[in-house]
């Protein structure tokens, strides 16, 4: 009862932000991992269809239940968010339905389609359907899942750089020019970006299950094989990504500076060259960075790619158009911190790798389990830059946050909110506890391999045991006489 007392005194439209801001936490942690675990799976199969070597077959039958659970997970995370524009949003899913919902309808009928028709061969169909066809069907599940990210990137980036639409007489957005829509300015380089995003956190994942393996048997060959694959997933992604990130910062600059401004921490301009702050503490009542710790005009180096090229600040903008700054400010160090230790990580397997002491550095192995998780942790601070920087926007520079809320009551929220916190902990907590159950089990171990065909139904294990038994006592009768 205190805990729905102290959300009633927030408005309701924070306690609306606060509910997407929760349920979205959720919803990207299963799809980030399900899409990097997709193509992994149709590696593995590939591999095995190629090598005909047993430890790719192990390790396609140990990640294909993994990613059974957490695409389950995903899809019933998703299912939650969507009910939430025509509740907490109804506003702006009025005005910006004409554009947001063809988009949305073809995610679910290309993309999720693709992914469940071919699911159930990809899972259980070998023996049935052929390798040659299986091996297909794992490529459209893997191929489904990019394609859902295209769709919504599509309209994620959307709301971030709106293009090609017109605005009707009773305010909603009308589409003018598909191409636009879909391939608007940000959204190539938030695509990309977000798919290795993806890969990068299942190397990771796959990096510290093998790691934890390895610790165990240092023979286990399975671990040994899913090890190196992730650290040269990791090795060659991680450096990748960083300038995917450094192109999609100089889109971000050009169409959203405010953001950009937040992020770099820059109240004030600085006509002559802006800094790089790496760390300190921001003052938003004073409008600066208490303690900085930066480097003179780096800032401008990277984003302008000139020393003394002027960077403008917050203070050429009004208040009420400002970004939550300590929020953006903090999530984005912690996204690009992480990012730098991943290639750190890369960069020290490849050298023991080239010493040759790859599974023999348990110092590496321990430090690889320890990242395990960092990969979710980075595209939760990804995503918060993205959508806190967005603020007080819905649709950047033409919706605000405030004029999208529905005609919703304080109190109604706060209870939505809490039933939101118990049931995700409940459901998604026992998912993922589950799933580490299963990472935790030797590779090779049997009762992890899906069958290849549904379970028997009650009444058909019924049937069966009955003719068993039937069977058994004409032979007993057989022998007596």
């Amino acid at each position: 009862m205190s805990t729905i007392v102290m959300l009633e005194s927030f408005t309701a439209e924070t306690l609306a932000r606060m509910q997407f801001a929760f349920t979205v936490s959720f919803h990207i942690i299963f799809p980030a991992f399900s899409i990097g675990v997709a193509s992994y799976l149709a590696v593995l199969n590939g591999l095995w269809l190629k090598t005909h070597d047993q430890t790719y077959l192990f390790l396609f039958n140990y990640w294909k239940k993994i990613f059974a659970v957490a695409f389950g997970m995903g899809v019933v995370s998703g299912i939650v968010m969507s009910y939430q524009f025509g509740t907490n949003w109804s506003v702006f899913a009025d005005k910006t339905g004409p554009i947001l919902g063809p988009l949305m309808a073809y995610e679910v009928l290309s993309a999720f389609f693709l992914e469940a028709g071919f699911l159930g061969i990809a899972l259980f169909g070998r023996e049935r359907v052929g390798n040659g066809l299986h091996m297909f069907a794992v490529c459209m599940v893997a191929f489904g899942t990019l394609m859902s990210a295209t769709w919504i990137l599509s309209v994620n980036s959307w709301m971030q750089t709106p293009v090609g639409y017109s605005i009707n007489d009773v305010g909603q957005f009308i589409p003018e020019d598909w191409w636009q829509i879909v391939f608007n300015p940000s959204f190539p380089y938030r695509l990309v970006h977000m798919v290795m995003a993806a890969f990068l956190t299942t190397a990771l994942v796959v990096g510290a299950v093998g790691a934890l393996h390895l610790l165990r048997n240092k023979a286990d060959a399975a671990a040994r094989r899913m090890f190196s694959m992730a650290m040269w997933m990791l090795i060659i992604v991680a450096p990748l990504q960083i300038v995917v990130g450094d192109f999609h910062g100089l889109n971000t600059l050009e169409y959203q500076p405010v953001k950009v401004m937040a992020m770099e921490g820059h109240y004030d301009s600085h006509p002559e060259g802006g800094p790089l702050i790496l760390f300190g503490i921001p003052n938003s009542e004073e409008k600066r960075i208490d303690y900085a710790i930066q480097i003179p005009k780096l800032s401008s180096l990277i984003l302008k790619h000139d020393l003394n090229a002027p960077l403008a600040g917050l203070d050429t903008i009004p208040d009420e158009d400002e970004p939550p700054v300590a929020v953006i400010f903090w999530s984005f160090r912690i996204m690009i911190l992480l990012g730098f230790a991943m290639l750190g990580l890369g960069v020290w397997s490849l050298w023991r790798r080239i010493r040759g002491k790859l599974y023999d550095d348990d110092l590496l192995k321990r430090a690889t389990i320890v990242m395990g998780p960092m990969g979710f942790v980075a595209v939760l601070a990804g995503w918060v830059t993205t959508e806190v920087g967005r603020q007080p926007f819905t649709v950047y520079g033409l919706l605000r946050t405030t004029d999208s809320l529905a005609p919703i009551d304080a109190p109604a929220v706060a209870v939505s909110l809490i039933a939101f916190i118990i049931v995700y902990f409940f459901v998604f907590g026992a998912g993922t506890f589950y799933i580490l159950r299963l990472m935790n089990k030797p590779t090779a171990t049997s009762d992890l391999e899906i069958n290849d065909g549904p379970t028997r139904t009650a009444q058909n294990q019924f049937i069966a045991t009955t003719a068993a038994d039937l069977k058994s006592s004409a032979q007993g009768d057989n022998r007596g006489i």
